[in-house]
């Protein structure tokens, strides 16, 4: 089976780009795995252990992703993950691991030399085992 990797994070641009992803996955017939980045610390060890980290947090919005999709999408398979470290090296990864056939990113816009595609975006096409689309997110 086909499997397509959308980022997402709290912004709409990436709500946007799951929204596509979903779309693209039901048309080819694939799975979808929505993917969340998250720091790649080390816990504090002061922090009560009760606590939320990061990697919780990252866990709670790709679950909320996964929800709206699949009301959205009721045949897809959809399955969500976390991945530690910066973002475009995150979905690169998760590419790799899932043998996905394609990642789907959006184009947030972006200041400087990373405006044409987005330092997220840029970094997934650099470092992705597979094609990448980037989806248009804005008006």
């Amino acid at each position: 089976m086909t499997t397509i990797v959308v980022g997402v994070d709290e912004s709409e641009t990436a709500a946007e780009a799951a929204r596509t992803a979903a779309e693209l996955a039901g048309v080819l017939r694939a799975d979808l795995l929505v993917v969340s980045a998250f720091p790649a610390t080390t816990p504090d060890r002061s922090l009560s252990v009760e606590a939320p980290t990061a990697r919780d947090a990252a866990e709670q919005l790709t679950r909320r992703v996964v929800t709206s999709l699949r009301a959205a999408h009721p045949g897809l398979s959809i399955t969500a993950d976390q991945e530690p470290g910066r973002p475009g090296e995150a979905l690169a990864r998760a590419a790799e691991h899932a043998g996905a056939r394609l990642v789907v990113v959006g184009n947030k816009r972006t200041q400087g030399v990373s405006r044409v595609l987005g330092s997220v975006a840029g970094d997934v096409v650099r470092k992705a085992p597979c094609d990448v689309y980037i989806a248009h997110t804005h008006g």
